[in-house]
């Protein structure tokens, strides 16, 4: 190539080019230098040079020469790179100041997650905070009513499932608040109609959680508080808690006692009692409480069944009974715990109608009525029993005299022939003639209400009738202590610290002025439930917003402050189930709500004042519960990376629920324990929607065992210490039928001293009074159901040494009967005696590291030798369903291993009520076969009863498992054991080799177990 501007490469090595965009920029340089006078803003015209002087052709034309001026400003040289080129205006630009881009890349997001996700509002309960309403009285008299304790009742309203506990509130709030929804609504009589009706918020007014509101059942003790008044228009602060009625959720019923006074106990009139008001009333006896009684759905007899009103009477005085007859079977009861109703202590109630009276507020209406010149109380004693009215006499009879229809009981001629007459009227009358009978009574209705259904026009006439539920305050009033008069007996029975101190002092007189102690019994999550508030009672002393309190753990004990925390008290409300009415402090002997300090509580707590000194502090008993958590499940988060959110979520599970527990196992699952299907049903949703929000996996579920021996020891069993220096011989030996029970209700207590603890096995269980003193734990806790004692002789043992290594072994023998050696199960009801031992001289020989698993050990060397045994859970079941579904359910029964204990007819009704016990292990899905078999006739209730032992021996390897196949008879046993351990990750078998040094030892072991 000739050219010299190009290499023989051919790459232009000649003088630099002007590039494209330079061109441009000459070129509009010199069009612009070329148009005459553009320089100066000047606009040429045709023949004549006149100027066009807008301001707005000066603006341009300045602009256009200011343009041109800075492109020619620009540097021939300068490159502008891709990047900074703008192609299209900015968000700012065109949106504001303020907007966020958000650069997505493609394919990160799924197609069904929007882009922007919507806002989340996170709200798992129905609340009024935002608007609090209108009620009766005014929310500050209500607050000082709280400051006199005498005014104040704390009540507990409890019974069995579907007995309308909820709808008796209900009467109570529709009474005292303006609910306009419940005014207009009509009586809901079944759950399936609040299940179709979940948003409704004109029934359950303390049905808050949303899962409650969707199954159409309480699951949750809720509290609310409000002021009633008396037949005589005195006005009490009532501080009330629904409580639910499934057998599952006895906790809740449990930590309601706790905070009440008395009980408030809704019988159905038609069913009657059943399994859950047999629980409420024992429990209730065993917390020293005043026991009420409510005949619910009294309307039953007159529209369902149909009884004529001197059968109805029976029926009546029958669930009255039945109630009794449970009262006189408890061991602590005392007669002045009967319930009758000329006793004042039983209403008769129809909540779904709005109607609620006692025999003393029904005489008080025929008194005002008729100006009758007799007391109340004295007309209401011969309103009940075995007493009659002669109608042509006018006068009362005590025995019926032989006579025609002149004669009546007098419970049948004024009350029940009058309330059988409204409903026929209301239901059979037409308007004209309805109207007229109804004015007569003094009910005034509108014209719309009559055209309302026939069972809103019922609920509307009756609750006009009867007016509020003045006669169930006077029953609250009168036969319920009030906190102050209860105090005494309540602080007696939970308070744990000395007697004779400034503290217990001011507990029994409920002092507003003496040092703060508050009984934590629940906690409530808020409605986003991200945080936890604690509902508590005060004891004494005077809590208020912004207090520094010493929050003490169901763990603390005197000189041990692991488990107590300082926290300041951020918010106080009076908690009302929807709403909550904030307040700055509060008194002894009421209800309070509290923020600030749920941080170190896990199920209960005690809160006390800091002046108080660290030695005089004490705590309130932890709940009884009679109940135990048998079912467990294993969860996992789908996502593996969600697990500290599923941890967090468990964390607030065992805040929520007082009888769930959560666990890991050695394997690395994660368990939950729960006492039922729809216990664990409930954990799981709250879980799953309301405190993790993550997707989570769960195994079926499985029931705990126990351990235990059906003989004593077959040889003495020794073990030495790792060191060799140490040797402690024990052997083991099934407790007595009812020790085991004894102690897990308190009934013994290791606390007791040594005299005492003696005399109660002597007198109870025929011990020796030294072996009953030697006593030294009670394991796995205080209160669990196996025993160690020292049964060494001074002779042969040096019991100074041995006294200075007894924390140690009682340490060795709390972990060995907290993971027996069968499946790492807990022990039950086995009693290990200390028959020697051979301690090292010095004590850095005989320390806790060489004690605590020798003692482990030996325990469990000792108990393979005593006929170990395996047991298992056991469910009563109370099925309710009628006769031709008897033989269904014998046949269903059957085939899960249950046996019938109890078959007869429900009087007064056409349903038979069938009792029986169902291991818990083949009750799962239990209650789903039920009502397949009988068409959905047949209802059911179980829970946890007893501990019984599998039948077969664990250990026997002779017995044969075939994989696939269910065992039955004597492989169960084995089964269960084999399945527990390879679920746990352990070996198959156990050997005691494994426990055992001595090698003459495992021989003779050996030759007696063949």
């Amino acid at each position: 190539m000739d050219d010299p501007n190009y290499d023989e490469f051919g790459n232009y090595i000649g003088p630099e080019l002007a590039t494209s965009s330079e061109e441009e920029e000459s070129d509009v340089e010199l069009e612009a230098t070329s148009r005459p006078g553009a320089a100066f803003g000047e606009t040429a015209g045709g023949d004549n040079d006149e100027e066009i002087g807008s301001e707005e052709d000066a603006e341009d034309t300045g602009r256009s020469s200011m343009a041109m001026t800075r492109r020619v400003d620009i540097s021939q040289t300068q490159i502008v790179l891709h990047e900074d080129k703008q192609y299209y205006p900015e968000a700012e630009e065109v949106f504001g100041p303020g907007v966020e881009t958000i650069v997505q890349e493609e394919d990160t997001q799924p197609i069904t997650e929007p882009i922007i996700a919507p806002i989340k509002v996170r709200k798992f309960q129905v609340d009024e905070d935002s608007d609090l309403p209108d009620t009766t009285y005014t929310k500050e008299f209500l607050v000082d009513l709280m400051g006199y304790p005498e005014m104040v009742r704390n009540i507990a309203v409890a019974g069995h499932l579907h007995h309308g506990k909820t709808a008796l509130v209900d009467v109570l709030v529709a009474s005292t608040h303006a609910w306009p929804e419940w005014d207009k609504a009509a009586p809901i009589a079944t759950p399936v109609t609040k299940i179709q009706r979940p948003n409704d918020k004109a029934f359950g007014y303390t049905d808050i959680h949303q899962l409650e509101r969707q199954r159409g059942v309480s699951l949750k003790a809720m509290p609310i508080s409000l002021v009633a008044q008396t037949t005589k228009g005195k006005s009490y602060a009532l501080n009330i808690l629904d409580t639910p009625g499934h057998v599952n959720f006895i906790d809740e019923v449990i930590a309601s006692m706790r905070m009440a006074d008395g009980v408030v106990l809704v019988v159905d009139a038609v069913e009657g009692v059943m399994a859950s008001t047999e629980r409420v009333i024992r429990a209730a006896i065993r917390e020293g409480l005043s026991l009420t009684l409510v005949v619910n759905k009294v309307d039953r007899l007159i529209i369902e069944l149909k009884l004529p009103p001197a059968d109805a009477y029976y029926k009546l005085k029958l669930t009255i009974e039945e109630v009794n007859n449970i009262i006189a079977d408890c061991p602590l009861t005392d007669a002045s715990l009967r319930v009758s109703p000329e006793l004042g202590n039983v209403c008769f109630a129809s909540a779904a109608f709005g109607w609620c009276f006692s025999l003393e507020s029904f005489a008080r209406r025929y008194i005002d009525t008729w100006g009758m010149p007799v007391p109340p109380k004295e007309l209401a004693k011969r309103l009940w029993g075995d007493i009659y009215y002669h109608t042509e006499r006018r006068t009362f009879l005590r025995k019926r005299a032989k006579g025609g229809s002149e004669i009546k009981r007098s419970f049948v001629h004024f009350i029940l022939e009058p309330l059988y007459k409204i409903f026929a009227q209301v239901i059979g009358e037409d308007e004209p003639k309805l109207r007229v009978v109804l004015e007569s009574l003094g009910v005034e209705l509108r014209k719309s209400d009559y055209a309302m259904d026939v069972r809103a026009l019922l609920r509307k006439a009756l609750s006009h009738f009867f007016g509020p539920p003045t006669g169930l305050l006077d029953m609250c009033s009168e036969h319920i202590r009030s906190p102050l008069e209860n105090a005494k007996v309540k602080t007696e029975r939970l308070y744990t610290g000395q007697m004779d101190t400034a503290t217990a002092t001011a507990m029994r007189n409920c002092d507003a002025e003496g040092p703060l102690v508050v009984a934590i019994a629940k906690q409530y999550p808020s409605a986003d439930g991200s945080q936890f508030f604690a509902l508590g009672r005060i004891f004494s002393g005077s809590i208020k917003t912004g207090q520094k309190v010493r929050v003490l753990g169901e763990g603390y004990a005197p000189g041990d402050d692991e488990d107590m925390a300082l926290a300041t008290v951020t918010d106080a409300w009076i908690y009302c189930s929807r709403y909550k009415v904030p307040v700055s402090g509060l008194g002894a002997g009421g209800w309070i709500l509290l923020g600030g300090v749920d941080g170190s509580i896990s199920k209960t707590a005690t809160l006390a004042d800091t002046r108080v000194a660290e030695e005089e502090l004490a705590i309130i008993r932890s709940l009884p519960l009679p109940s135990e958590s048998v079912i467990k499940i294993a969860v996992e988060p789908v996502v593996p990376t969600d697990l500290p959110k599923m941890l967090s979520g468990l964390r607030k599970i065992g805040k929520s629920y007082p009888l769930a527990q959560t666990k890991v196992e050695e394997s690395g699952e994660h368990i939950v324990m729960g006492t039922g299907e729809l216990y664990l049903d409930c954990i799981m949703h709250d879980l799953r929607c309301m405190y993790a929000e993550i997707g989570i996996k769960v195994a079926d579920p499985i029931v705990a065992f126990r351990e235990t021996v059906s003989e004593t020891s077959a040889v003495k069993v020794f073990g030495d210490s790792p060191n060799g220096k140490n040797r402690l011989t024990i052997i083991s030996s099934p407790l007595e039928q009812g020790i085991s029970e004894d102690i897990e209700s308190n009934r013994v207590q290791t606390s007791w001293p040594a005299r005492q603890m003696g005399q109660f096995f002597e007198s109870n269980y025929g011990w020796d009074i030294l072996a009953g003193r030697s006593i030294w734990a009670f394991g796995p806790g205080n209160d669990g159901p196996n025993i160690l004692s020292d049964d060494t002789l001074p002779d042969e043992t040096d019991k100074a040494r041995l006294r200075s290594v007894r924390d140690s072994i009682k340490q060795g023998f709390q972990w060995a009967a907290r993971e027996g050696p069968l499946c790492d199960e807990p022990m039950r009801g086995t009693r290990f005696r200390i028959l020697g031992a051979d301690l090292a001289e010095t004590i850095i020989h005989r320390g806790g590291g060489q004690i605590i698993p020798a003692a482990r050990r030996v325990c469990y060397s000792s108990f393979l030798t005593a006929e170990p045994r395996l047991m298992e859970p056991v469910n009563f079941v109370e099925i309710q369903a009628p006769a031709d579904c008897v033989a269904a359910v014998y046949t269903v029964l059957g085939r899960r291993r249950g046996h019938v204990t109890h078959d007869a007819p429900k009087p007064g009704s056409p349903m038979y009520t069938i009792k029986a016990l169902v291991p818990t292990i083949d009750s799962s899905g239990f209650e789903t076969d039920l009502r397949t078999f009988t068409h959905g006739q047949a209802f059911c209730q179980q829970y946890f009863d007893h501990w019984q032992i599998v039948p077969g021996d664990p250990l026997d390897k002779d017995i044969v498992l075939r994989p696939l196949e269910p065992s039955s008879g004597q492989q169960l046993a084995r089964d269960f054991m084999i399945k527990t351990r390879r679920r746990k990750g352990l070996s198959d078998d156990v050997s005691i080799d494994k426990y055992i040094d001595d090698i003459a030892l495992r021989e003779v072991i050996r030759d007696l177990q063949l």
